[in-house]
């Protein structure tokens, strides 16, 4: 039985390992592979550009250090031909790297040293996230403050407009649209948004001013997701 579920994961979970490190490659494309994922390797940004072009990954583990072109830039590219959940490999410490990550779209990162097994687990957490089951009761889009999300089809707007939004970004907003008015923690964003109770609190912090970027009218000023100093965030649909 768990050979069959693996099997039909593989068949639908296809995830590219870009890593210039041909050790990391071997032993996350491992772990993968045995978790019962289809796995694509690349050495370098165009390798991987290349491979992603020919079959499209379901999710990138993509190290942000790379020859030639880094990470980021790949990222970017990526996201050009449409959304991929991505999983950025940093070294540790280089907090500023893994910001930027966040900040061009990244769905979360891992920090080498890193234990495959955890990466196997973020890989399951950020798919499942991304693939919201087939069979699903119809629900209503959540409509506040001129915002419009549509859960089942995964679309989001503001006064109409369709916004571009992450993973991540969409879950969180979806997330504040269903539960305005009360204050949120990051600690509890990250269990609630995220499905995760550990993990670097700063990816919370990053996401919200995202969003921030593409709901309000002004980021600087935000009136809709607001801060409640000493606790975390406030979804206020009236913008008072």
């Amino acid at each position: 039985m768990q050979q069959s579920y693996e099997s039909e994961r593989a068949a639908s979970a296809r995830v590219l390992v870009v890593d210039d490190d041909p050790t990391v490659a071997e032993v996350v494309a491992g772990y993968l592979d045995r978790a019962g994922y289809a796995v694509d390797r690349a050495a370098d940004g165009p390798a991987a550009l290349t491979r992603a072009a020919a079959h499209r990954p379901d999710l990138v583990v993509l190290d942000l250090m790379l020859p030639g072109m880094d990470g980021l830039e790949v990222c970017r590219r990526m996201r050009e031909s449409g959304p991929v959940p991505v999983i950025m490999l940093t070294a540790r410490g280089d907090e500023d790297d893994r910001i930027l990550g966040l900040e061009v779209g990244a769905d979360d990162y891992v920090t080498k040293p890193f234990s495959p097994r955890e990466l196997v687990l973020r890989v399951e957490s950020v798919l499942r996230r991304s693939r919201p089951p087939a069979a699903r009761p119809a629900s209503s889009p959540l409509v506040a403050a001129g915002l419009s999300v549509d859960p089942a089809a995964r679309r989001a707007t503001k006064n109409g407009t369709e916004l571009a939004l992450t993973l991540r970004e969409f879950d969180l907003l979806a997330f504040f649209l269903r539960h305005p008015g009360r204050a949120y923690g990051r600690e509890d964003l990250m269990r609630e948004v995220w499905g995760w109770d550990f993990g670097d609190l700063s990816t919370v912090t990053v996401h919200v001013r995202r969003l921030r970027g593409k709901v309000e009218d002004d980021p600087a000023r935000p009136r809709l997701i607001q801060t409640v100093w000493g606790v975390g965030y406030r979804f206020e649909p009236g913008g008072e």
